[in-house]
């Protein structure tokens, strides 16, 4: 799909593979561009913030399910800890 609009997060940049995902579907491509600029922060965090690849790739392909079937955030997500340093507790300090 050619000439659609992603809209952008509030903080953090879209991944490649996630664009990837948002561009192969027109209802979760409009679904992305419906949230809050806050929310769309919420989901690239989530999946781009656990250490394990697997991990990762078990967040990127949920993503896209979730929110086709109406979910505006992560379900059990504290919040990215980069917007919100009270979520900071529950991520392990990056060394």
């Amino acid at each position: 799909m050619t000439g659609l609009t992603i809209e952008p997060s509030a903080l953090h940049e879209l991944t490649v593979d996630m664009e990837s995902v948002l561009t192969k579907d027109k209802t979760l491509l409009n679904k992305w561009n419906g949230l809050t600029p806050i929310q769309r922060n919420e989901w690239i965090c989530w999946v781009t913030i656990p250490k394990k690849q697997e991990t990762k790739d078990d967040h990127l392909n949920r993503f896209g399910i979730e929110i086709i079937e109406g979910q505006k955030s992560p379900c059990c997500w504290p919040g990215c800890p980069h917007r919100r340093p009270k979520a900071a507790k529950w991520f392990k300090a990056k060394k």
